[in-house]
Parts: C-alpha cells; structure tokens; sequence
C-alpha cells in the first residue's frame, strides 16, 4: 500500500466529491495519506478530515504565503493544535522567494517560530522552499540540523537534494517528475538513497502525466512511483511503494 505524506484533500477543491476522491485512492493502492495544514483554520480542517478517517492523518502549520497574516496568538494555537493525536508533523513551513506573497522577513521569522513550536513538540517538520535554497538552508543548519523533517514537493537539483540529505531530511517527489522538461529532477532522485525517498501527489496540485492539467488527487500517485522506478532501475514499481511506506512510517510514526 502506498502513502500520499503530502496531500490537501480537506481543501475546498474537493468538498464535491472528497468521498469519492479518497475511496479512488484507496482501489488505486493508496492505503493512507497524509493532509497537511498551511494556516490556522486550514489546519483545522486538516485535523478535522483526519478525525474522521483512521487512514488520514494531519500535519498543523503556517505556510510561507500566509505567514504574514499569522498572528502571535494564531502560533499559540496552532502550538496548541499539534498535540492532537492525529497530528504527525508540523508544517508545511518555510520559505517561498518565488512568488513572495509575504515580505521575506515575516518569512523567516516565522520559520524560526514554527520550527520552535515543533521543537518543543517533538515534532518532524514539513520543509516548503522555493527560490529560497540558501536560507533556507542557512535556517535550518541553525535550527534544525539532525532532527527529522522532510523537504516537501522537492524541485532542486542534485547539488541540493544532497545538501538537505547531508542536514538529516527526507526528500520526496511529487508529480512534476513526470513532466517532460524536469530533467534536473529526476538526476536529483537518481542521488537520494532509497531510505530517504518519498512520495506524494501535494493534490489538488502538480498533477503527474498522463494527468496533467487535471486537478489531482491521491489515486494518481502511481505515476509517480513508476517514473521514480525508471530512475532507480532495476528497482521496481512495487519496492518503491514499499520503501517510501516504510520511511514515511518511520518518520511520521505510523502504522
């Protein structure tokens, strides 16, 4: 059975059919996935979901777009939040220079806060970093070396993978390894070593060809695995499956 470890499927997207998407995911092999929070009330939603589903579980956190509405007490709840037992990490947190819906400092500030909450929680955290290498590693060497985490949606070049392996991360690949032209990407899977590989779709986004373009969803994570495989060859389909499952257990603390 595989695990989505980055999903939103409490998002609206999905409020039409969200039965429908997790059932399809579940015929498709995806027997858990994890769906992560990037404000307060988002996280809320996420936990909620996870409430009522014993294969769901959630992660709590402020995303770098909305960091720049979280306010202290949003912190102090979300903190409060994460200790729900259907929370297994904390994020997705950390540093989006791409698009730079927050101003870069209320960025960083609030990756350091959120990386104390989980700190403090004993939480593994979930990394979103976009045009932001440099301090986002600079952050977590200071922060974060040798604890556990994942680098989330990873679209770094090798170089870079190794740099987040070399700091005790996880890396997982999302549906942009399929595409044509993510060349870089897949170098980047041929150097993480199968222990700290996974997987995830980061639906409703990025969905994987054959299925670009659609709004995606768990049951397209398949796609994913069968282009990891090519790259790791002659490792197949199904040992990637049961790999990744077996490192997202370890690092989420699941079953």
């Amino acid at each position: 059975m595989l695990i989505d470890t980055h999903a939103h499927v409490h998002d609206m997207r999905f409020d039409s059919d969200r039965n429908e998407v997790i059932n399809r995911a579940r015929t498709a092999g995806v027997g858990t996935i994890i769906t992560v929070g990037t404000d307060l009330e988002n996280s809320r939603a996420a936990v909620s979901l996870a409430e009522e589903y014993s294969f769901i579980y959630a992660t709590v956190g402020g995303h770098p777009h909305e960091v720049k509405d979280i306010t202290a007490n949003d912190l102090t709840e979300l903190h409060v939040l994460a200790n729900h037992f259907r929370v297994v990490a904390y994020g997705e947190i950390g540093l989006d220079y791409y698009y730079d819906h927050s101003p870069r400092d209320i960025q960083r500030k609030r990756f350091k806060d959120q990386l104390n909450i989980a700190r403090t929680l004993d939480l593994p955290v979930v990394i979103h970093t976009r045009d932001a290498q440099e301090d986002t590693l600079a952050i977590l060497k200071e922060e974060w070396k040798d604890r556990p985490g994942v680098f989330h949606c990873f679209t770094g070049d090798p170089a870079y993978a190794i740099q987040a392996l070399q700091l005790g991360f996880m890396v997982s690949f999302s549906g942009i390894v399929t595409f044509p032209k993510a060349n870089e990407l897949r170098e980047a899977v041929r150097v993480v070593p199968l222990d700290r590989l996974l997987i995830e779709t980061d639906c409703p986004y990025l969905a994987p060809v054959p299925y670009r373009g659609k709004r995606n969803e768990p049951s397209y994570l398949p796609a994913v695995v069968a282009t990891i495989a090519d790259e790791k060859s002659p490792i197949s389909p199904q040992e990637i499956a049961r790999v990744s499952s077996d490192n997202a257990k370890k690092l989420f603390g699941i079953d």
